[in-house]
């Protein structure tokens, strides 16, 4: 799983981070696999581009992307954000990997045109590639304080959790 500190589970112990968490689960269902938690508290998406085909050499059968949040917060411009996405989705599908691209939905207050020109990027890489698109899979923790650290961004665990159950039928499909 490529991301970035959601991924890495920020401020928690890592097998209690969303990644272990569907490890975890999954296993507990029988299922024989092994997560690699590859994010990197601060990665934009282009970051995650220059790491992408480091990872690739494992020969993942399956490559999660949780990546584009701090690109929003970076004020990075979306064409830059689109293109490494569909970098790092291109390089996953090139590679084999069945891809589940995370998507990220920009707060309204970004703008209407900048918040519709972001929301736009992960379902044109995800149907472009062929990739599985997994939309707002942080909308879940939004506007529940109970589950977000004190910085209001990072995941608690049981934050962590409502991840992880948006993530396990997908992983579980694809694995079976």
């Amino acid at each position: 799983m490529l991301g970035d500190s959601i991924t890495a589970g920020l401020g928690l112990p890592v097998d209690r981070a969303f990644p272990a968490v569907v490890q975890q689960t999954l296993r507990a269902e029988g299922l024989d696999l092994d997560v690699q938690n590859a994010g990197v508290s601060g990665d934009t998406s282009t970051a995650g581009a220059a790491r992408v085909n480091w990872l690739l050499k494992q020969k993942p059968d399956v490559l999660v992307v949780e990546l584009g949040g701090n690109d929003l917060l970076r004020g990075q411009p979306v064409a830059v954000t689109e293109a490494k996405l569909d970098e790092i989705v291109a390089a996953g599908v090139g590679a084999g990997a069945k891809v589940v691209l995370l998507g990220i939905t920009a707060p309204g207050s970004v703008g209407a045109e900048h918040k519709a020109a972001f929301d736009s990027i992960y379902p044109k890489v995800a149907e472009k590639h062929g990739a599985i698109l997994v939309p707002g899979f942080l909308d879940g923790l939004m506007g529940k304080p109970h589950l977000l650290q004190g910085d209001g961004l990072h995941p608690t665990a049981d934050g962590q959790k409502v991840l992880a159950e948006a993530l396990v039928p997908v992983v579980r499909q694809l694995m079976q």
